[in-house]
């Protein structure tokens, strides 16, 4: 993506992120890792002519949230101080969020423009250009998850967090987390993937099955007993570098998903995932909440993978 003007620095930018492991787990304490991802990301802008149908949509849409906002400072309900008249003067000017992450694909589009808001307009901003603690994650997570929630109904103020920070985030629990630092990639044969469905999903839509899927003691029990205790152990050995103990991971992770998260997957990858899974040439899981955008993936030949699922345009996030 090429912003319009030279004003856009690399403070300006804010990134989507990948939450690898910890999907729908972390509602329910089991731990998450999520990172920034480079490829996708997004600014503030000013059109310096017209603005196109695009930018004077962003424009609007922004314009709407701005309202939500102030509707909640005047309530006394929003947890930080924003500038909303500094920003509603802004979007006057025809300011609108350049940005190429796709919407509804669990990559965090709304994570980055509400994180871009946060550091704009925020009075006493938590700095993430400095260390930042434990106590002020949980708060900037706090904060952030209100802001986000706009857009889902609920949210756990993780993806604005990631998209803050740009640093990797590991979630042991949901009043545990901090930031951590990755295996340094060895360029091996392996990596880490996703694949694109064509179309978004509803993170709504899907957290509300989840939740009605909770209803049920051995959807409860499995989360509880099995999906917590292989996610985990993905976790643990990505951070080790333990590849073999990953993948041996991945691949039971892979199948609970597969026999329990059947609506969050999109249908034209059910028989590639089954595929994945029996012939171990790759392992397939949700990106987010599923049931359309990316799925990810990990794969100890990433060559071989491409082929299989050419199809799906393969887009690499990582070499292991």
């Amino acid at each position: 993506m090429e912003f319009s003007y030279m004003k856009v620095t690399e403070e300006a930018l804010f990134y989507a992120k990948i939450l690898l492991f910890g999907e729908y787990g972390i509602i329910k304490d089991s731990m998450g890792l999520s990172i920034p991802y480079h490829y996708y990301e997004g600014a503030f802008d000013t059109p310096s002519e017209l603005p196109t149908a695009q930018q004077a949509k962003s424009n609007q849409h922004i314009s709407a949230y701005t309202e939500h906002l102030r509707e909640l400072e005047e309530r006394g309900e929003l947890l930080c101080s924003l500038n909303t008249a500094q920003l509603t003067a802004d979007l006057k000017s025809g300011m609108y969020f350049e940005s190429n992450i796709p919407q509804g694909f669990g990559v965090g589009s709304s994570g980055a423009l509400v994180a871009a808001i946060y550091d704009r307009y925020a009075y006493d901003r938590i700095d993430r250009s400095s260390a930042v603690g434990a106590e002020e994650i949980k708060q900037l997570k706090k904060i952030l998850g209100q802001m986000e929630s706009y857009f889902h109904g609920k949210s756990s103020g993780l993806d604005p967090l990631i998209c803050y920070l740009r640093l990797p985030v590991l979630i042991k629990s949901s009043e545990e987390l901090g930031t951590v630092t990755l295996p340094e990639s060895t360029m091996g044969k392996g990596a880490i993937f996703l694949l694109n469905s064509g179309y978004p999903g509803s993170t709504q839509s899907m957290v509300n099955i989840f939740m009605e899927k909770m209803k049920q003691d051995g959807f409860r029990n499995m989360l509880k007993d099995q999906f917590t205790r292989y996610n985990d152990a993905c976790i643990q050995a990505f951070l080790k570098g333990e590849m073999k103990s990953l993948f041996q991971n991945l691949k039971k992770l892979s199948g609970i998903l597969l026999d329990n998260f059947d609506p969050m997957i999109p249908k034209q990858f059910h028989d590639l995932w089954k595929k994945g899974i029996d012939s171990g040439d790759y392992y397939l899981k949700l990106c987010g909440s599923g049931g359309g955008g990316f799925v990810l993936g990990f794969t100890e030949d990433y060559e071989r993978a491409q082929k299989l699922l050419s199809a799906h345009r393969p887009e690499l996030i990582q070499r292991l």
